[in-house]
């Protein structure tokens, strides 16, 4: 059912879902009960109800109206923490700091853009948000104090926070929220005293490119990012190695969504030579690479290509022990592209197996995500007990993806 064939009050009930209970939302919205009620049984709604109860459940009044549909599968703290996020990135740009703000030092702030990264790279996504609201300010902040002509550092942490904020947003959906704070996050960059801050933006800005299906601007971007930062290897630093590595490796993911094969040959060889220079995986400037990331993005780029046999071969060469040492978002990744291989394949109760592990082990992370809904889709319409268990978890009927469609156990927005 279509989000706008609702009626408004609904919709309400939708958006508040089975966790917030009708006196819970008067309480929130220091409205009447009896105002509440009249507004679900589409009996009576003010402008000025609607716009509280819209704030209450972090969302536009559009998205009530049926204007607009709301994001699927994200709960009330993910609306929340968008609003927030996209205040406290509008809000900074502006200059409109808080007033009491409690200023950090340089030190202090890296601890913090550490401590985001750690909940991004785990799919904790809103609270590596929520975690960037006041980083953002505190950032800006410190550059406010710093004496002309040695703001480089500072302005430094500001790009990254700004980045946080575009790759958070990017990745919920929030496409408009994710391009202001990449562009933030550039001029910020361009004036760091940082060499790999620029290439960093860059490679950013790809990616949201890549989400919003812009494919030649994400490979131009990705190839620039990459060439800007390419280390000489003899003198590299691990952490110059772990950059560039990364950047090359995103790179031949765009080339193949481009099905540019010999691209991705290029650029996958040198994904593995950096690799294999590292020895091991590194983290740094809130990414991660080595071999084992190497190989497990091979995988994807295979599925990406339509190379199943290719992609199930290099999963098999991949032990299971070994990623151990990814990410818990990478080993989750890697999961649904061994997932989406097996459903190539036809190797469907593989498939379904493998995607209901991942989506168990990590619930949070596969709210934010469409490829589990693409495998459920490639696996077909047979009406079996695991296609409906999976099927339940990321909020979609067995074989069905045709529109909106809320669960009846938590609400999946």
């Amino acid at each position: 059912m279509q989000w706008s064939s609702y009626t408004t009050g609904e919709r309400i009930k939708i958006l508040r879902g089975n966790d917030i209970h009708q006196t819970h939302l008067a309480e929130m919205t220091s409205l009447a009960l009896a105002t509440i009620q009249a507004a679900e049984q589409d009996k009576r709604l003010s402008l000025s109800t609607l716009m509280k109860i819209a704030d209450a459940l972090g969302v536009d009044t559009s998205v009530i109206l049926g204007q607009q549909a709301p994001r699927r599968m994200m709960y009330l703290p993910d609306r929340t923490m968008l609003r927030n996020l996209s205040q406290a990135v509008h809000d900074t740009a502006a200059g409109m700091l808080p007033e009491a703000i409690e200023v950090e030092d340089e030190a202090g702030l890296r601890g913090a853009i550490d401590r985001c990264w750690a909940s991004y790279w785990q799919g904790q996504y809103t609270e590596a948000g929520s975690l960037v609201v006041p980083l953002l300010p505190q950032a800006a902040a410190n550059l406010r104090g710093q004496a002309a002509g040695e703001q480089g550092e500072a302005w430094g942490l500001l790009a990254d926070a700004y980045r946080i904020a575009a790759y958070v947003a990017n990745l919920m959906g929030a496409r408009d929220l994710a391009y202001a704070a990449i562009g933030h996050a550039q001029l910020a960059a361009e004036r760091s005293d940082d060499e790999l801050q620029p290439a960093l933006v860059n490679s950013g800005r790809a990616w949201v490119y890549l989400r919003d299906a812009r494919l030649g601007d994400a490979l131009k971007l990705a190839e620039k990012a990459a060439v800007e930062i390419e280390p000489r290897f003899s003198r590299a630093t691990p952490e110059q190695l772990t950059v560039y590595g990364s950047h090359i490796n995103f790179a031949a993911v765009v080339a193949s969504r481009m099905k540019n094969k010999e691209l991705v040959k290029d650029y996958l060889s040198q994904s593995n030579a950096t690799g294999a220079r590292m020895g091991g995986e590194h983290r740094a400037r809130g990414t991660l690479f080595g071999p084992v990331t190497a190989d497990t993005q091979a995988v994807g780029i295979a599925v990406a290509l339509g190379q199943t046999g290719k992609a199930l071969d290099l999963i098999r060469g991949i032990p299971d022990a070994s990623l151990n040492v990814l990410t818990k978002a990478a080993r989750n990744r890697f999961a649904m592209d061994k997932a989406l291989a097996q459903a190539d394949a036809k190797l469907y109760d593989a498939s379904l197996e493998t995607l209901e592990a991942a989506l168990i082990n990590a619930p949070v992370w596969a709210r934010h995500q469409a490829l589990p809904g693409v495998i459920v889709q490639k696996v077909g319409r047979a009406s079996t007990t695991r296609l409906r268990r999976v099927s339940a978890l990321i909020g979609v009927r067995s074989g069905v993806d045709s529109g909106y469609a809320p669960t009846t156990t938590k609400t999946a927005l």
